[in-house]
């Protein structure tokens, strides 16, 4: 088993990657960090196979923490970075600590997934050899390189879904497909598409409202 900490100073959002984790086939969570200094005590307690890393956190940048183990020297420790954070600086200095892979947020268990096999699959490649030949490495290099889907599915587009997030934002006591309708210009099948995804990505939370007669209404909260 690729024993996991995950890294998030938001619970919720720490929750529902914990949860993605724990579907995937040879992994298991050891324990959830919502800061630098948790994730720290973590990773001294438990020993680590996996951070699943967010780089905004109360007491510093996730940054720190990778050029923190990597400085260390341990070399067995994979990293995969989960941030909303999408400027090239944080991009270049994830690549340069040696993350295995930069998530996006939000995402899905879609799209998680395949990092985490890629991560799995090299990990048991490495263990199997003992003098690799070219081939050998070669094939190590190529498992964290193979193609993964796009950070969104088809149907989500990155502007849409920051006007809806932003919505969200707007409206703390919730706002239903219709509401969106009116106030974004869209269509309320659209609406709903959005909405069904961040709360499938752990960005709201979905509270059924019910009425005298018919069915619920579908009220959604930001997280």
């Amino acid at each position: 088993m690729i024993r996991t900490l995950v890294i998030d100073d938001d619970f919720r959002v720490a929750d529902v990657h914990a949860q993605y984790v724990a579907k995937v086939e040879g992994f298991q969570v050891v324990d959830v960090a919502r800061s630098l200094a948790e994730a720290r005590e973590a990773i001294s307690r438990h020993g680590p196979d996996l951070l699943l890393l967010d780089l905004y956190l109360p007491d510093g940048s996730g940054l720190d923490l990778l050029r923190e183990v990597r400085g260390a020297g341990d070399t067995t420790l994979q990293v995969i970075v989960v941030t909303a954070a999408r400027d090239v600086e944080h991009v270049r200095a994830a690549l340069a600590g040696g993350a295995a892979h930069y998530i996006v947020k939000p995402f899905r268990l879609a799209d998680l997934r395949p990092r985490l096999e890629s991560v799995r699959d090299l990990h048991g490649h490495l263990a199997r050899m003992s003098e690799p030949d070219q081939a050998d490495i070669d094939r190590a290099y190529g498992m964290l390189r193979r193609s993964a889907p796009t950070s969104l599915p088809k149907g989500i587009s990155r502007p849409t879904l920051q006007l809806v997030a932003e919505a969200l934002g707007r409206h703390p006591g919730g706002v239903t497909a219709t509401d969106l309708e009116a106030e974004l210009d869209i269509s309320r099948a659209t609406a709903q598409r959005y909405l069904t995804f961040l709360a499938e990505a752990g960005r709201a939370e979905l509270t059924p409202r019910y009425r005298d007669q018919g069915r619920p209404v579908h009220v959604y909260r930001g997280r």
